[in-house]
């Protein structure tokens, strides 16, 4: 039987690794979980967490998978990133920091055409990792039942804001949610980040669930897709959240995109925002038909099967690359960091 870790760092890895897992588990394998403090612990009944270093070791799995950032370099098994968003730019850089070689990983699992360039250039530059196109797993559970686009009586909107303080929001649609909840009958999910922790802001949110019960809530995290699925029009500003959304056939209205463009309606003032979330909720074609140009930029597949690619990717990997590469990089600085905050120290030196 073939072990796997799901290496968790943040709360939104549940939603992007269970696919995986159900991957795994058709093919006769074993998923466990390895939770770091910064990840909430909401796993399943039937899901297995690994506690200590000692667990991991002896449940020797054949692949760590990540979809962060950072993975423990002395874990076993081969490091796999498949990524946490799709690569949109959010912060205006030339490059997105998906695309930010770390010295982590052995496999990219690529999840379209606006990746798929940049990693093989990457990979022919570093020579000590190997990029597959895989398509993104979280997508796969999206195609596993048809969605109902018909609109919701009345109209349901979900605001999801970024973290990135740059970019976000959320520091003033609080207001504005207010002033369309008195001028419009339209109900509001909102789906934070978990990396949105000011409490004075989430305290202002707050206030608007108890003034309109029964129209503004916010997304339960464990709900999966249901916030997608119920609701007509998303807003949000530059989340990387809007290429899934697109997804359901549904549109995006933005407020001060950092990349604009015919697939979304962007706002440069608040008092765009209720002309365009009225303009979203009729579908127009035109952009419609914009973004689904833009979803096939930047995922391969939509079939639903995006997991079983990667581990496809995964055997191959060791079948046929592994420990023929170029050795990782020692990358001292970032291995002092890591050790020094979670304190072990063996092992220092293995890059494998």
């Amino acid at each position: 039987m073939k072990h796997y870790l799901l290496f968790a760092s943040h709360s939104y890895s549940y939603d992007i690794m269970r696919p995986i897992q159900n991957a795994i588990r058709k093919r006769g394998g074993m998923a466990a979980w390895y939770l770091e403090d910064s990840c909430p612990d909401r796993l399943l009944t039937d899901e297995v967490r690994l506690y200590t270093y000692d667990e991991v070791f002896n449940f020797n799995p054949i692949a760590c998978i990540i979809p962060g950032n950072v993975v423990y370099d002395f874990f076993p098994g081969v490091k796999v990133q498949v990524f946490h968003g799709y690569p949109v730019r959010k912060r205006g850089e030339k490059i997105d920091e998906n695309f930010r070689m770390r010295g982590w990983f052995d496999i990219y699992c690529s999840p379209g055409p606006s990746s798929t360039e940049i990693l093989s250039a990457l990979e022919k530059k570093h020579g000590y990792f190997k990029s597959y196109d895989t398509g993104w797993c979280r997508v796969d559970e999206f195609f596993s039942t048809p969605c109902n686009a018909t609109l919701h009586t009345p109209p349901t909107i979900l605001y999801a804001p970024t973290f990135t303080n740059r970019v976000t929001s959320v520091y003033v649609m609080d207001k504005l949610i207010d002033e369309l909840c008195q001028r419009t009958n339209w109900s509001w999910i909102l789906s934070f980040h978990p990396l949105i922790t000011d409490k004075s802001v989430i305290s202002n949110y707050e206030t608007l669930v108890t003034k309109y019960p029964g129209r503004v809530s916010f997304n339960n995290p464990n709900s999966k897709i249901d916030r997608f699925r119920n609701t007509d029009v998303m807003l949000a500003d530059s989340s990387a959240i809007i290429c899934e959304y697109l997804m359901f056939g549904k549109l995006v209205v933005t407020y001060k995109n950092t990349c604009p463009a015919p697939h979304i309606i962007n706002c440069t003032s608040l008092a765009e925002i209720q002309g365009a979330i009225e303009l979203a909720l009729t579908r127009p074609s035109n952009i419609l038909e914009s973004a689904n140009s833009y979803l096939r930029e930047h995922e391969y597949f939509f079939d639903g099967h995006n997991s079983e690619r990667v581990l496809d990717a995964i055997d191959d990997f060791i079948s046929n690359h592994k420990g023929k590469l170029k050795r990782k990089p020692l990358n001292l600085i970032r291995r002092l960091k890591l050790r020094k905050r979670i304190g072990y120290w063996k092992n220092f030196f293995s890059t494998r």
